[in-house]
């Protein structure tokens, strides 16, 4: 999964043809760093279908912000340069993440 910042979300998030999720984690999250390995897994399984990218919240507290992501983990999507749907909450599964890109795609 590729990470994005403010220096680049404009370019891979915004600017993307494909529907895009971008997961908001923070390196203090627990349940940010158990979902990691799965969400790199389900990236790989839906590339042809969604982008997935991650933010590190930390060293991007102004993209909080803008997008009003008050608790991690978040799952934000984004489809045409708008956000389309969202998901969050420490009880997030792999599935609960399968389930946004299905709605998406």
């Amino acid at each position: 999964m590729m990470e994005v910042n403010k220096k680049n979300f404009e370019e891979e998030v915004l600017g993307e043809e494909k529907p895009v999720i971008v997961d908001f984690w923070g390196p203090s999250c627990q349940p940010c760093l158990r979902l990691m390995p799965e969400m790199e897994a389900l990236s790989s399984d839906y590339e042809q279908n969604v982008k997935m990218v991650k933010l590190n919240s930390a060293e991007n507290r102004r993209l909080c912000i803008d997008y009003r992501v008050m608790g991690l983990p978040a799952f934000l999507a984004f489809k045409n340069g708008e956000e389309i749907k969202r998901v969050s909450g420490s009880d997030l599964s792999k599935q609960d993440i399968e389930t946004l890109i299905n709605e998406i795609v």
